[in-house]
């Protein structure tokens, strides 16, 4: 008896579409003997085969188990059919709309081995093409413009095909099948090489002349995937300084690109997971430990890590074989101070005018701005500090459906979240959002996203802070409104990522938020789901003289420590002289003096008591350089058998309904060494194991009130390796289960999916909200 023919329909949803899902899925298909079609929806990718059972069977299996590399399926959707279509082959069909989106474009992703031998290959015809790719990798995110993902929704549409590039593109066995940004030097995006105000120079090679302007110590703005950078040689001091003295940058890290792993290695401390990391295909820029090395001092001035990362393009690899071009060069983002990258060209050359001494150019449109990625390696693994290219638009999967929920997410490194049934789609980094092209770039991005997730949010969630913008852009849409207490939803974003349903207690150390008692916090612990959330414990009020500007001038908080000790004014001069005095009577009468809990001013004020930071140019300076000081001291000496060590007292109190850890006895602390003539390294390495110790003690005690075992360790201040790791240790050695964001960041680039959670879980279970809808 003949075996029975079976007819299947599967949709395949996630990131099933640019990943060379197509091609895989027609040699699948070949390899066991089923026919039938697939072709790309905006509900997926669908599939339809017919075949004997066991051969439909071993196909789905395979499909399931083994994928091609970069794709990444959420779900499979079988439904048998009891009609047989009669198929007499595998076929790829056109693209096509159906209803409402669930397909996901996938993020920008690093040239393959394949395409890099293909560009060194004499003999290729890509040999020395700058924008090289296959289905394996290059641009996919940065150059969609909406869905389904094929060429004409994307900037490729510009670029017709040659009829090689047709050949590749129509062939299922090449892996240029369906390869959208598929091109060659004859039909594709070409580079130019222009002076300081733009004029187009000739050039035989733009590549040998931007590598003999670097070699030559110029500036050099150079349009890249997601936009542009700002490129100098990072081994030259005089080149440094004059990119940061033009930018406007004075001592804030500048990040690096070297050619390979083993150019790395001769100035950073490199181990095997972050040599993974960093060869990776996201390609992020990962923080690693610096050596004495042959870079220039004033690329990351004051700090121990350097920011370093691989060439991510065809462009980048070829311009590092330039004969002329240096080993490593800087690579800071394009763009001027507390303003967006630039994307465009024409933008590009008006506003990097003064900065640049020349341009690289392309003529492929970029249609969303992306930053590169920041990651370090953290005990737990990689943990993404600023998400952007190679990670972005991945979903993060909820526990459970809800409607849609735009979530606005802070004013400091923002970012936004849509959901869309059980997935949260956070954005790219935005940045500050404190000038209005930032806040054009946030609002673009929304509508970005809006448009290839194919949602219409049903609420708004912002931040409680009212001054924030995008609290204020929160309030222009006529949708119910949410506001979300900050550290809650620092809380909720861990949870969120990890699947956490239960109650934790969160330790959330950042600069500030603020607080359900309208003060400003930042040193919480707070007894928590993704609901609700109770303060369980913080630290000591202390004053913010002068508000805001104690963020810019950590001597501030130098000085407010001490008044905090119940001092008179102290001999200690931090500043001029009738200046300081100036502001001990603000605090003595009370006078622009906000109170806060802030872990990250308490950091700022131990920086200023040690000298090491009086005046930040950028956001964390003080704690980064006191952060530092710290790991230099500790050098190669572990730090489970430091902190069992290290001498330290009981500091926490009840108060209000809370534990409140007495920052008061660490301050005394300090002041005790400065007197004893102690070195600041020191100092530093001792404060950082006694509060370590302090805020584990706090923990201790909470969980033991509240029978809570998982902990969460979030907040701005948790980029701080050395007090993540430190707490690790203890509380992992004590039994709690403990999580931190890992995929999602601490700090306030990953609020926004808190905010959607919470708000998410709010808006179902009928929680009161704002109304925004306006009158009449």
């Amino acid at each position: 008896m003949p075996e029975p023919v079976l007819r299947m329909e599967i949709i395949a949803l996630g990131t099933v579409q640019g990943v060379g899902f197509r091609p895989f899925v027609y040699r699948l298909a070949r390899k066991w003997n089923v026919t039938g079609t697939i072709l790309n929806t905006d509900q997926g990718v669908v599939i339809e085969v017919e075949g004997k059972e066991p051969s439909v069977q071993s196909f789905i299996n395979t499909l399931s188990m083994s994928p091609p590399p970069l794709a990444r399926i959420t779900s499979l959707h079988q439904h048998q059919h009891h009609s047989l279509k009669g198929f007499k082959e595998f076929s790829i069909l056109k693209s096509m709309s159906l209803h409402k989106s669930q397909a996901l474009i996938p993020a920008d992703v690093a040239l393959c081995k394949d395409c890099l031998d293909d560009i060194l290959d004499p003999h290729n015809r890509r040999f020395s093409y700058p924008f090289t790719n296959c289905t394996n990798c290059g641009p996919r995110f940065t150059i969609v413009e909406t869905i389904p993902y094929d060429r004409l929704g994307t900037s490729m549409k510009s670029f017709p095909l040659c009829s090689q590039c047709r050949m590749e593109y129509e062939d299922p066995g090449n892996r240029r099948f369906h390869a959208q940004p598929n091109a060659c030097a004859e039909c594709g995006p070409q580079l130019s090489y222009h002076d300081a105000d733009g004029k187009k120079l000739k050039a035989f090679s733009p590549l040998e002349e931007v590598a003999r302007s670097l070699k030559q110590g110029q500036i050099v703005a150079m349009r890249g995937l997601g936009g542009f950078h700002l490129v100098v040689d990072a081994g030259s001091e005089e080149a440094v300084t004059r990119l940061r003295k033009r930018k406007g940058r004075k001592s804030k890290p500048l990040a690096v690109m070297t050619a390979s792993v083993d150019e790395v290695n001769r100035f950073c401390i490199l181990d095997n997971t972050a040599a993974e990391l960093l060869q990776g295909v996201e390609r992020p820029i990962v923080l690693l430990p610096r050596k004495e090395s042959c870079l220039a001092e004033a690329v990351t001035p004051g700090i121990a890590e350097i920011g370093v990362m691989l060439p991510y393009t065809p462009l980048h690899q070829l311009l590092f074989l330039q004969p002329d071009c240096p080993r490593t060069l800087v690579m800071t983002s394009g763009n001027r101070s507390g303003a967006p990258i630039f994307t465009a060209n024409k933008a590009a050359v008006e506003g990097l005018c003064g900065i640049a001494d020349c341009f690289l150019l392309h003529n492929r449109e970029i249609m969303t701005r992306v930053d590169d990625s920041v990651a370090r390696i953290s005990r737990r693994g990689v943990q993404l500090l600023r998400r952007a290219r190679g990670y972005v638009p991945a979903a993060t999967v909820l526990q459970q459906e809800f409607p849609s929920i735009l979530a606005c997410g802070g004013g400091l490194k923002s970012t936004f979240c849509l959901t869309r049934g059980s997935e949260a789609f956070l954005s790219q980094h935005i940045g500050d959002l404190f000038n209005l092209e930032s806040l054009d770039f946030y609002r673009e991005s929304i509508y970005h996203f809006k448009r290839l997730l194919q949602v219409e949010p049903e609420a708004v969630v912002c931040d409680l802070h009212p001054d924030y913008l995008s609290s204020h852009y929160a309030k222009e849409l006529n949708l119910p409104l949410y506001k979300i207490q900050h550290h809650h939803a620092h809380a909720a974003a861990v949870l969120a990522e990890h699947g956490i349903e239960e109650k934790v207690l969160a330790l959330v150390l950042d600069g500030t938020g603020l607080g359900d008692d309208n003060s400003s916090w930042g040193g919480e612990v707070l007894l928590a789901d993704c609901l609700d959330y109770e303060r369980v414990g913080s630290l000591t009020p202390m004053l913010l003289p002068g508000g805001d500007a104690a963020a810019e001038e950590p001597w501030r908080m130098g000085l407010s420590l001490l008044f905090n000790l119940g001092q008179n004014e102290p001999e200690i001069q931090f500043a001029e002289k009738q200046k300081q005095r100036a502001l001990w009577q603000m605090m003595e009468q009370g006078f622009n003096c906000p109170v806060t809990t802030s872990c990250g001013r308490f950091f700022d004020g131990i920086a200023a008591l040690l000298g090491v930071c009086l005046l930040a140019d950028y956001e964390g300076q003080a704690a980064m350089e006191l952060e530092s000081l710290a790991w230099r001291e500790k050098g190669g000496q572990d730090l489970g058998g430091l902190l069992e060590n290290c001498s330290w007292k009981e500091a926490t109190v009840c108060s209000d309904n809370r534990l409140i850890l007495q920052q008061d006895i660490l301050v005394q602390k300090v002041l005790n060494q400065l007197t004893d003539g102690r070195a600041a390294a020191t100092i530093a390495l001792d404060f950082h194991l006694c509060l370590i110790r302090s805020f584990f003690d706090l923990l201790c005690k909470l969980a033991e009130k509240t029978g809570v075992s998982h902990i969460v360790l979030t907040g701005g201040c948790m980029q701080n390796t050395l007090l993540l790791e430190g707490l690790f240790i203890l509380l992992e050695q004590n039994n709690f289960i403990v999580h931190t964001g890992q995929q999602i960041p601490v700090n306030d680039g990953g609020i926004a999916l808190g905010q959607a959670i919470i708000g998410g879980l709010r808006h179902v279970s009928g929680c009161t909200h704002e109304s925004n809808r306006n009158p009449g």
